[in-house]
């Protein structure tokens, strides 16, 4: 189904790769709520969540997002810098802090430090804003990219294999679900069939080019208390130093900000759009 206030509306959209169909020509709507993409690896739910976030152009039919088609450059700066994406793996900011990868992100979509440090509470990282990517348990990590990837408030978000390095901690990624519903208006989630089953409001797989929405089987309400029911205590971090990475004055931020501009340089095209959707081009 098609509605007028979808997020996502794909009409007659495929998307080829290598001399292949990942996505064979399809119509198709995503409005609210959260909508999971599963496939096995392989099956090109990475190329088309990127195609979503405008990285990539379907090689034929046409592809609308938040009511623009990303065919024409006019509105492709305005629906970038609506959209938060956050791709499968982020291992080059692992040297930064959990604070400074939120407001590089934030630096980059224009946002203020009173909303960063809002976000790092929401996210409960304010203990983790001073202690860099590598050292934090890999759910704390992930928040750390959820905050990132949603610093500006965006309408719809991306969110690619998310749950890749919880696949051993089933309690933790149960914590984070609530999270994830949260995040954003329409969020669209590409994973496993086994980390997206039970959750989501709408749930397709991608198989073989064809993408099949899969029968409800819960109201999503009951899916979602089921996931708070599972949730255990916070998973724990190191100490943060005395001075926390958001007290720190403007002037040291600042700092921070100029040492983490060459990084930029090093960042692909999908790691853009996390850190810089409200400059890039068309």
């Amino acid at each position: 189904m098609i509605a007028d206030h979808s997020a996502i509306v794909a009409r007659g959209m495929g998307v080829r790769r290598g001399g292949r169909w990942l996505l064979r020509p399809v119509a198709f709507g995503i409005t609210e709520g959260v909508v999971g993409l599963a496939g096995q690896p392989g099956a090109g739910k990475s190329t088309l969540l990127a195609t979503f976030a405008t990285l990539r152009r379907p090689q034929t039919g046409a592809l609308e997002i938040l009511g623009h088609d990303v065919g024409n450059s006019t509105g492709l700066r305005a629906v970038r810098a609506r959209i938060g994406y956050l791709p499968g793996k982020f291992s080059w900011a692992e040297n930064m802090t959990a604070g400074e990868f939120v407001r590089y992100a934030a630096y980059y979509k224009r946002v203020r430090e009173p909303q960063v440090r809002e976000v790092l509470k929401r996210f409960d990282l304010t203990e983790a804003a001073a202690i860099e990517l590598a050292l934090l348990p890999p759910d704390v990590r992930l928040r750390a990219g959820l905050a990132a990837t949603c610093v500006h408030e965006p309408e719809l978000v991306l969110l690619d294999d998310p749950f890749g390095e919880l696949a051993a901690h089933p309690a933790a990624a149960a914590e984070l679900v609530p999270v994830v519903r949260t995040m954003a208006p329409a969020v669209v989630v590409a994973d496993t069939d086994e980390a997206l089953a039970g959750w989501c409001d709408r749930l397709f797989t991608l198989d073989r080019g064809r993408l099949t929405e899969l029968p409800e089987h819960a109201p999503a309400q009951d899916r979602a208390a089921a996931a708070q029911a599972r949730r255990p205590a916070a998973s724990p971090v190191r100490p943060a130093s005395e001075r926390s990475d958001a007290e720190r004055p403007a002037p040291e931020r600042s700092a921070v900000i100029q040492r983490l501009r060459p990084l930029r340089a090093r960042m692909s095209a999908g790691l853009e759009l996390l850190a810089a959707g409200s400059s890039a081009g068309g």
